[in-house]
């Protein structure tokens, strides 16, 4: 591979202004596409297999008319003091805006009357006006948002209290100004770690060019294959980071051959065949954990990951063409005399240990201290992990200042937290001999389930065979009682269907969000077996090694459950909740552990392959076990660094956005990236190998013999290049 990477490196500098128009026009292309594609107009949301879904497709086929997928809103109302919803003027008010909103649009399907339909709270200070419509929120029109918008003005003139909720006012999330900041942090890390306006802006420039291929992609097809909004937000997150990480290591490395005097299109080819190796071999964990998504058998889940790890696979195929033709273009100007003079001095056997070369002879003195501080630290912060509860956002996670939040809050003082996620309930009675009597018995065994406040009489579809129940619990939506209503009435529905041959299916939002959760539960451990089980022959494959494969997957295992627990804490439990913005907490998103594993594994192994390689190229090459890892640190600490510090801007950069579910990923994968870097690979790794010594390289022969030699250490690269072997200590070992 080495060899293949150098050709490629080489051609890619002395054709430099080909590939650089070849991926102008790429970027150029996918804008086009982006720019001209139609809006996207769904962002559908299925659970294959589950019950809530099952009775969501019941409805669709059986109560053609009534838009089960259509967007709904809640005007909600609420009285000046002293006075009452039932006051006639304020009772014609309602229903003037009422008719308003009728007429307002055509996308409506039904706007309720709140007086006959029992929308008034008992003291009468609160009513709301059910608005649904024929199409889903992502294809209303701004002229039917607006018309929803505008209906309580009015209202608000005569003294009351108008607030909107729903899904219908659901727009693309703001991310804020948080994320340029994000980027920005990144390029002062680039100018530290470099020394050079040109060598820190390559990385920049050639990450935002992958990402917006990659976006743009994304944006094109958002429409044809259903991609929701946070699609291409999670892909840009990714993607940018990346991006960055794996141009930076083919710069540092072009840098450093430039510094060993050879000449610039020699020292781009061993770039991108040394750490271009590194490269690929850590993409390909990125891909493969973000592909792995697909076995949750969540689409929209899958539909994230694939765009992702798309994204991706642009970051390596730039980092190993338009790096290397772009550092063409920079000329000597991507290295000053001042970093040329530096790295020269670092090449220099009496030159003065740098951090990284200091930092690992402290670890190789006390391993044993270091693993245990280590391991003990991200284990304390574990902790609350251990009461992690997952769910769905609804809007009482949103932030005060908006109307979705406001109306939440009047609906649960008026009527109730359960007001705000009913369920219904869906009873099939085409194999029933008596329908309605079923029906009624449905409606009369849930009415006893404790944590049920109210439940609607049945409404009966055209032909009589299926037949809508709304029930409406006691407690908020995403709270733990309302999960056990939803079990309860589903325990109930198999002893009604046994007894009547009627089938009771339980769904709404609420309930899909319970079987979402169950869902992503179940695929959790499958998941983790898939990912971290590829990745192991992988990294296998890479080192030529058992032990330190199975370090790095347990030390990844110990940094994403100490990340959990930072999220619990957080977000859940409102520890230091208000510095990140967090206004409500509850349970964290479904998504988030198998979403974070996946992402986390991906990232955490590029530190493993670019720092442990270059600890496997010193070994390989004649050094010992404890130089070897000093070998590592010295140069690739420093790059490892900056590295994990621009992924954490970054990632940190989309804790500003207004979505719940953009932040909570944007905290919990900056907060992966800083324990898995800084405490795993920088600590606990060099612990463990100094420990384990040379059994920590030993692979049994037969294996030896059975796997592929990808040569990522570049040793054919060196055979085909007339080089010694560095084992005769000719020459300082290859930087990575």
């Amino acid at each position: 591979m080495a060899t293949f990477l150098y050709k490629l490196g080489r051609l890619a500098f002395r054709r430099r202004r080909y590939v650089a128009l070849i991926w102008v026009a790429l970027l150029a292309l996918a804008g086009f596409g982006a720019a001209s594609a139609s809006t996207a107009t769904s962002s559908s949301f299925s659970i294959p297999g589950t019950e809530a879904q099952r009775a969501f497709d019941l409805l669709e086929q059986r109560f053609p008319d009534s838009s089960a997928d259509g967007a709904t809103a809640r005007v909600v109302f609420k009285a000046p003091d002293g006075q009452k919803m039932t006051d006639p003027a304020n009772k014609a008010e309602v229903n003037k805006i009422a008719g308003e909103l009728k007429s307002g649009s055509d996308q409506i399907a039904s706007v309720a009357d709140p007086y006959t339909a029992g929308a008034v709270s008992k003291d009468g200070s609160t009513a709301y006006v059910s608005v649904s419509y024929k199409v889903n929120s992502m294809e209303l029109t701004d002229a039917t948002r607006d018309a929803l918008q505008d209906a309580g003005h009015t209202a608000q003139k005569s003294g009351m209290t108008v607030e909107i909720g729903g899904d219908a006012l659901q727009t693309m999330p703001e991310t804020g100004a948080t994320e340029i900041i994000g980027v920005a942090i990144a390029a002062v890390v680039l100018v530290i770690t470099f020394g050079s306006l040109i060598a820190a802006g390559l990385p920049l420039l050639t990450a935002l060019i992958g990402v917006g291929i990659g976006v743009s992609t994304i944006t094109a097809l958002a429409n044809v294959l259903d991609l929701g909004s946070t699609t291409s937000t999670l892909a840009m997150m990714i993607g940018l980071a990346v991006g960055i990480d794996y141009a930076l290591f083919i710069v540092s490395r072009y840098r450093a051959e430039l510094a060993d005097g050879r000449e610039r299109e020699e020292a781009a080819g061993r770039a991108v065949g040394t750490a271009g190796s590194a490269v690929v071999f850590a993409g390909l964990t990125v891909v493969i954990a973000l592909v792995g998504l697909a076995v949750v058998n969540i689409p929209m889940l899958s539909k994230m990951g694939f765009a992702a790890a798309g994204t991706v696979a642009i970051a390596v195929l730039i980092a190993l063409t338009l790096v290397p033709a772009m550092m063409g273009f920079a000329g000597k100007r991507i290295m000053g005399r001042k970093a040329r003079r530096a790295a020269e001095a670092e090449n220099r056997p009496e030159a003065k240990p740098n951090m990284g070369t200091r930092w690992a002879r402290f670890v190789l003195r006390r391993p044993v201290w270091v693993l245990l501080v280590g391991v003990i630290g991200l284990g304390a912060i574990a902790v609350p992990a251990a009461s992690l509860e997952m769910g769905l956002p609804d809007d009482g996670s949103q932030p005060t200042s908006t109307t979705q939040r406001r109306a939440y809050d009047l609906l649960s003082d008026g009527f109730g937290p359960g007001f705000n996620g009913p369920l219904m309930v869906v009873v099939d009675t085409a194999h029933s001999s008596d329908g309605k009597t079923a029906a009624k018995q449905v409606s009369d065994e849930i009415s006893g389930i404790p944590g049920v406040v109210a439940v609607t009489p049945a409404q009966f579809n055209k032909a009589g065979d299926t037949a809508m129940i709304t029930v409406v619990p006691k407690d908020r939506p995403s709270s733990t009682e309302t999960e056990n209503v939803v079990h309860a009435i589903r325990d109930t529905g198999k002893d009604i269907k046994s007894g009547t041959g009627a089938e009771v299916l339980v769904t709404g939002s609420t309930a899909m969000n319970i079987d979402f959760s169950q869902k992503m539960n179940d695929a959790l451990l499958p998941y983790l077996a898939l990912v971290v089980g590829l990745a192991f022959l992988l990294l296998m494959l890479v080192f030529r090694s058992v032990l330190v494969p199975l370090k790095a997957a347990l030390g990844f295992l110990l940094s994403v459950v100490a990340a959990l627990g930072a999220v619990v804490a957080v977000f859940q439990w409102g520890w230091l909740g208000s510095l990140f913005g967090v206004e409500q907490t509850g349970p964290i998103m479904s998504m988030m552990p198998i979403f974070m594993v996946g992402v986390v594994f991906g990232l955490a192994m590029d530190y493993e392959v670019f720092l442990v390689t270059r600890m496997r190229e010193a070994y390989v090459h004649g050094e010992k076990p404890g130089q070897a890892i000093v070998t590592g640190f010295r140069h690739g600490a420093r790059v490892v660094t900056a590295a994990a510090v621009i992924m954490m801007a970054v990632f940190a950069g989309f804790i500003g956005s207004s979505e719940q579910m953009i932040k909570m990923i944007g905290f919990s994968l900056a907060i992966a990236v800083f324990f898995d870097a800084f405490v795993v690979r920088m600590a606990i790794v060099p612990a463990v190998l100094a420990l384990l010594g040379k059994r920590a390289w030993w692979l049994p022969r037969w294996l030896d013999r059975l796997l592929p030699n990808v040569d990522v250490e570049g040793e054919g690269l060196r055979e085909q290049l007339g080089e010694k072997p560095d084992a005769e200590g000719e020459r300082e070992p290859a930087l990575v």
